[in-house]
């Protein structure tokens, strides 16, 4: 009971500072358009620094194995397919919204929670492995529903439909920060001390500038009707997925601190980029938007339960 009290506390303020984003950009003066100013900010420069800065530091992070990944997306594919047996034999959904919903059942949001509680919840050893699976989650687990997508609609798939998604993700300012930080450190190449120490500095303020932003972006979703497949998924992802990967992190060796990652992201909430799945493919709006926000309630329950039974174990 004394562990699952620690990290209660531990996560609290983190979920507080959901909280505060969410109850600021609910005030009647509150614009729409500053919540999105903010989190651009926050995707394009303060985390991309975080990131390239502690990613330019090889030497004093662990090193990361590629069990890591077969652990992490394995159990993606696995709970892809019962999610989409769940929307199929139970909700009785078509092909196009069985592959949303079951997106929706695997996709975490890394960059607002995912990152952010793994630093302070496990310290930068952490980063590492959060940063790999960054890296991955997006082409992999996007590819993964269009071509369950397109499978469904012309029983086919195109490469070309592929390129573009990794062109996408590629640009993207947080996997170059990745990328660039990690190739930076690994050349044996080192930032003067002072620019070192501005970007550590910035660096800080990521985690809870990515908590805010993502209460400010989750007052933008509301819940609607539809509450049995709001919850299945809701269950599916913050109970089946962190199970999953526990299950074959452990199977595959991995050590104490890449289970503790890799199940703390997979217990993350369904993460926000679910729900532009659902727009460009017309279906489950209402659902997916339900089950960001009242995942990320949940989270805040059953993030600190999981990462005390992992300490304990």
């Amino acid at each position: 009971m004394d562990i699952v009290w620690h990290f209660v506390r531990l996560s609290s303020p983190l979920y507080g500072l959901v909280i505060a984003g969410y109850v600021l950009a609910s005030l009647p003066a509150w614009r729409r358009e500053w919540s999105s100013r903010g989190s651009r900010l926050i995707f394009a420069v303060v985390l991309p620094v975080m990131l390239f800065q502690l990613m330019s530091h090889p030497a004093e992070l662990p090193p990361v194995g590629g069990r890591v990944l077969v652990a992490y997306f394995g159990s993606c594919f696995l709970v892809f397919f019962i999610g989409r047996g769940l929307a199929r034999w139970v909700f009785g959904m078509d092909g196009v919204a069985q592959s949303v919903f079951a997106l929706g059942g695997i996709f975490s949001n890394i960059v607002l929670t995912g990152l952010p509680i793994a630093r302070i919840a496990l310290g930068d050893g952490a980063v590492p492995v959060v940063a790999l699976l960054l890296v991955f989650n997006a082409l992999t687990l996007w590819t993964l529903v269009s071509v369950s997508v397109e499978w469904s609609l012309h029983g086919a798939f195109s490469l070309r439909g592929i390129g573009k998604t990794a062109a996408h993700v590629l640009s993207n300012p947080i996997i170059v920060a990745i990328i660039g930080g990690t190739a930076f450190g690994r050349l044996g190449l080192s930032m003067p001390a002072p620019v070192d120490h501005a970007l550590a500095a910035v660096g800080g303020l990521a985690g809870p500038a990515a908590l805010l932003a993502l209460g400010l972006e989750l007052a933008g979703f509301a819940i609607r009707r539809a509450v049995a497949p709001t919850i299945t998924l809701c269950l599916v992802k913050l109970i089946v997925q962190p199970l999953c990967v526990w299950l074959l992190a452990r199977a595959l060796g991995l050590t104490t601190l890449e289970v503790q990652a890799v199940v703390l992201v997979a217990s993350m909430a369904v993460g926000i980029n679910v729900y532009l799945m659902a727009v460009r493919f017309g279906t489950l709006q209402g659902e997916i938007a339900s089950s960001i926000v009242l995942s990320n309630l949940f989270a805040a329950i059953t993030t600190p339960l999981l990462l005390a039974a992992l300490h304990a174990a």
